[in-house]
């Protein structure tokens, strides 16, 4: 008797029964949202309104901006509700749009994260290539690809997630609708296609990874052979920010994603994914924007705030 279209709605883990609590968790999901919404919203008017900025390296970071920012308000907005109408609910429909637009977001992100490893490479190891490589249609294209191949994957993962049988119930053990929390309410013998899907997507997403390491390891390589110490510098200051972003958001989704799911509740699982759905896009801005120059000049021509000057 149980099957997927008995399940009408989802019930979200709460952080809390209480009220108060629950008010509390509300103002800090909100600080958090804010201070998404503003960093990357700066980030991207200081690159649309800076003639300078418009380069391959900040149109990528435009599109990760922009990528982030519609990330986080998949999950936070939904949970702030919830804690203010004290309720836990999400409609099956809610949870699908949840699930599609979470995971396109994020497979968009890596492919960009991916793709702005390839051009701070033709940047640094192939100069002389630079402009014809990396021109204004070859970028469109390139980010365009991007958000096509997160679209195909999470049409992907969602098709299968929402194909599977539940005879869990329909408790998810996460604050928001997540593919690994949902395969522990699937039957047991339906959700192997999803299991095979998410196989898959791990080697890809590990080929890209390996990807992203070699190309640092050339571009290394070619900044250190760089006699002058400026130049030395110059080049690691394009690259440092990225670097840092890659290693935040592949940490936190390695904890999120690639951990074994069990059948009982974890304390751990509503603090992975505060982590994985928050941080990269709260951060993502605080790096570039303090470890960009350009950056922070354009930011400082935006807001006048001369905190961003200072290096």
């Amino acid at each position: 008797m149980s099957n997927q279209t008995t399940v009408t709605e989802f019930l979200l883990l709460g952080f809390s029964d209480a009220m108060d609590l629950q008010i509390l968790y509300f103002g800090l999901f909100l600080v958090i949202y804010l201070a998404a919404l503003m960093g990357n919203l700066l980030i991207i008017m200081a690159i649309a309104l800076n003639r300078h900025l418009h380069t391959p390296m900040y149109f990528f970071l435009m599109n990760l901006s922009v990528l982030d920012l519609s990330s986080i308000s998949v999950t936070l907005p939904k949970s702030m509700a919830n804690s203010i109408i004290n309720s836990s609910s999400i409609s099956y429909v809610g949870c699908i749009t949840q699930v599609f637009f979470l995971v396109f977001l994020m497979g968009a992100d890596f492919s960009l994260l991916t793709v702005m490893a390839y051009d701070r490479y033709v940047a640094i190891c192939q100069p002389l290539h630079y402009e014809r490589v990396m021109n204004g249609r070859a970028c469109v294209q390139m980010a365009a690809g991007a958000w096509i191949s997160g679209i195909l994957y999470s049409a992907l993962h969602t098709g299968n997630t929402f194909a599977l049988t539940f005879c869990g119930g329909n408790t998810v053990d996460q604050f928001f609708c997540e593919i690994p929390q949902l395969l522990k309410l699937a039957c047991s013998d339906s959700y192997r296609s999803e299991i095979g899907a998410l196989t898959f997507s791990a080697c890809l997403v590990l080929s890209c990874f390996v990807y992203i390491i070699v190309s640092y390891i050339q571009i290394f390589t070619t900044v250190l052979r760089i006699p002058s110490e400026q130049g030395r510098h110059k080049a690691f200051s394009t690259c440092l920010p990225h670097l840092t972003v890659v290693s935040l958001f592949v940490s936190t989704g390695i904890f999120a994603y690639l951990r074994p799911t069990s059948g009982s509740t974890s304390g751990m699982d509503p603090v992975v994914g505060v982590l994985y759905s928050t941080l990269p896009p709260v951060m993502n801005p605080i790096i570039y924007g303090m470890r960009n120059k350009e950056i922070k000049a354009a930011l400082w021509r935006l807001t006048g705030c001369k905190l961003f000057t200072k290096n």
